[in-house]
């Protein structure tokens, strides 16, 4: 178990609100992290202002940039390795994610949903909230799961399930999933943070605290 806060990269494309999250909790003493940089795919992204704001140093890799998606690739692992964190969390960052196999079992990412439903290519945002809408299905949420090379197939850490009521539009089951996600992402780092998470396969072991 790490004693000292973990040095921690965080990735995303846009506004920021997990990394936001993040921040507070870090500042208040509340997430045993460090944050040491924030990468971001594009030069829009709120979320770099978010980080300038508190001064953590950022840093722009967009794909267009880049002769090949290999090349965008090889870049972002390069950018990876030179921070060498203890930790990389995926805040919205929306490409995949091809570090050094090195950092595998310290990558979390939160999806809005309650994979394996609604998750894979395709399904990112407000697109997971209208397909639980049309779908008429009557609980969803929001899963924490280690990353793997693939979209939303990592080990699950951790979910948590909300109702789906029937006057719920997209909107307000993004807000309530977005509640669920500041709460159970970071409740994952801090497990992360005191060593007791052991990935079993495709299982997440949670020890005894």
């Amino acid at each position: 178990m790490k004693t000292s806060p973990l040095k921690t990269l965080v990735l995303l494309s846009g506004s920021g609100t997990t990394l936001q999250n993040f921040i507070e909790l870090m500042e208040a003493g509340k997430l045993p992290i460090q944050i040491a940089r924030v990468i971001s795919n594009t030069k829009e992204a709120y979320g770099l202002v978010r980080a300038e704001r508190h001064g953590i140093p950022t840093q722009i890799i967009c794909r267009p940039d880049f002769a090949s998606k290999e090349v965008f690739h090889q870049a972002v692992a390069n950018a990876v390795s030179a921070v060498d964190p203890d930790l990389i969390l995926l805040a919205g960052y929306m490409m995949i994610f091809r570090p050094d196999p090195k950092y595998y079992d310290r990558i979390m990412n939160v999806h809005p949903a309650l994979i394996p439903a609604f998750c894979g290519k395709g399904m990112y945002g407000h697109h997971v909230h209208e397909a639980v809408i049309a779908s008429g299905v009557k609980v969803t949420g929001a899963t924490v799961h280690f990353v793997d090379e693939h979209y939303d197939s990592g080990p699950i850490i951790c979910q948590k399930a909300i109702p789906v009521e029937n006057d719920d539009t997209p909107d307000t089951v993004a807000e309530k999933v977005q509640a669920v996600e500041r709460e159970i992402f970071p409740e994952a780092i801090r497990l992360f943070a005191a060593g007791r998470l052991r990935i079993e396969g495709r299982r997440v072991r949670v020890s005894p605290d």
